[in-house]
């Protein structure tokens, strides 16, 4: 395993046993060998077509607990038990014969417009895959629309391996960078309204008579309207695009990489991403938890602004806030990371945008954990200067660096957060613990209970989150990219791991 800050390649890697040393564990991670029935899995007989084991994006191995730590301590650095699921995208047959027609698509073409910050982007793209291999359509690389909020005018090819894209999903649709000169006077349908919870018969029949007529179709607005509940192989496409075919771009891989680096060279380490943005303030409706001032800040721009708001209108601010609809600030996620057991030396990587309120909100958390950095305080001279007014780049650096932590914990969900969830059980079961809001909150106001009381209550409400997967099949409205168990995970005795 590299340990060069200059490095820029990942090995293939399995994680390691938590506790096991590091040394001991990093080597036998480094050159532990994939055996060929492990990845018959994952690929073609086809020579000329890719192996997922190579494309997916591994973290750094998990450390191991030594030393002489407290209960609490190892019990929070502690990895959980995967259960022995492995991921497996093993399509069926009929999927892989209607594959060999549908990939050669030139009739045919779907252009999506994916909007909102760059994991909300991922997801859409996630869906446009998987909208063209319903209407059995070619794929044109995916346009990003320009964030009205950051300002941010990336493209595709900005962000994202154009080249890797298409040639992990060559079995699955055909993607073209842009509409051929046959197609670009055609009568292009642009679709906006599209109903929540779609399935693939209702996609078929709204949209595959108009698209053989007019060869072109636009669809704009896709955000989580496709059905969570798909056939078996349209799920493991999803899980295809989202942890194989969407890689970052080099220049991005690389720095984000470098900065995860210097994490992890030091030990273990807990990655946040704390949603404490002035637009996520004014979205959500909530108290910022800094005073009055800050408050009447939000609410002016709100009222300005009515559009912005997502939250429950008939809910006050205080209200939203007991119903868990808000992000947790930086003291209440102080506590919580105290009470599960994390030590006030603990390097904490904080990931997300520039907080409202800047050093001050988040000042009781690095009153709690001084070893809190950020990718402005990681980066060496220059490094991130190209990327300053590119909050998608920026965001995709927080995704490598938070990938490799030891613990993530998402203060508000959100796309971020189910994405990393399902991609760290997707490449070993890393820990990520969701914090239970609407349970804890009411604990966070009683002044009355002791320390002592507070930590077993707060271990108790997450005890779920920190141990063994969670099925998608338990909730049928869960997303697979959050929940890959068990459709694109299954206890195999071999996986691409």
């Amino acid at each position: 395993m590299p340990t060069s800050q200059d490095s820029s390649s990942c090995p293939l890697i399995s994680p390691p046993s938590p506790f096991s040393s590091s040394s001991s564990s990093l080597s036998s991670a480094a050159h532990s060998p994939l055996t060929s029935a492990s990845l018959s899995l994952m690929v073609s007989d086809n020579e000329d077509e890719p192996r997922l084991s190579d494309s997916v994006m591994v973290p750094l191995p998990a450390h191991g607990v030594v030393g002489h730590v407290s209960e609490e301590e190892r019990e929070f650095w502690q990895q959980p038990d995967g259960l022995g699921f492995r991921p497996c995208l093993d399509f069926s047959i009929g999927y892989r014969k209607a594959s060999a027609q549908i990939s050669k698509e030139k009739r045919r073409f779907l252009v999506v417009v994916a909007s909102g910050g760059l994991n909300q982007q991922r997801n859409e793209i996630v869906d446009a895959v998987v909208i063209a291999r319903i209407l059995e359509a070619a794929l044109v690389v995916p346009v990003l629309q320009v964030n009205l909020i950051w300002g941010d005018e990336s493209e595709f090819s900005d962000i994202f391996d154009v080249k890797h894209f298409k040639r992990i999903l060559q079995a699955d649709v055909k993607v073209v960078s842009s509409l051929p000169s046959t197609h670009l006077m055609s009568r292009q349908s642009t679709e906006t309204k599209i109903p929540h919870d779609v399935s693939p018969l209702w996609i078929r029949s709204r949209f595959f008579n108009q698209l053989n007529e007019d060869g072109v179709l636009v669809l704009k607005g896709l955000d989580s309207k496709l059905s969570k509940n798909l056939p078996p192989d349209l799920q493991k496409l999803r899980c295809k695009v989202a942890f194989h075919a969407l890689r970052y771009a080099a220049p991005i891989r690389e720095l984000g990489n470098r900065l995860a680096r210097r994490m992890w060279i030091e030990g273990p380490y807990i990655a946040l991403h704390l949603r404490l943005e002035k637009d996520v303030w004014v979205r959500t409706g909530c108290p910022t938890g800094l005073g009055t001032e800050y408050d009447d800040i939000i609410t002016k721009l709100r009222e300005s602004h009515p559009e912005y708001l997502t939250g429950r209108l008939n809910m006050t601010s205080s209200q939203r806030r007991l119903a868990g609809l808000c992000p947790l600030n930086a003291l209440e996620m102080a506590r919580l990371l105290k009470a599960l057991g994390a030590p006030g030396s603990a390097r904490v990587y904080s990931a997300g945008g520039e907080p409202f309120g800047g050093s001050r909100a988040l000042q009781p958390l690095v009153a709690e954990f001084p070893n809190l950095v950020t990718k402005e305080m990681l980066a060496r001279d220059g490094e991130l200067s190209q990327y300053i007014n590119k909050s998608s780049v920026l965001a995709a650096i927080d995704y490598i660096v938070s990938l490799s932590s030891d613990v993530f914990v998402p203060s508000h969900g959100g796309n971020m957060g189910r994405t990393m969830q399902g991609h760290r059980a997707y490449v070993g079961h890393r820990k990520y613990i969701k914090p239970n809001k609407r349970a804890v909150l009411p604990f966070f106001e009683d002044t009355s209970i002791s320390d002592t009381k507070f930590r077993t209550i707060m271990r108790k409400l997450h005890s779920k989150s920190q141990g063994q997967p969670e099925m998608r099949t338990n909730r049928r409205d869960r997303d697979v990219i959050a929940y890959p168990v068990p459709e694109c995970m299954c206890k195999h005795p071999t996986g691409i791991f």
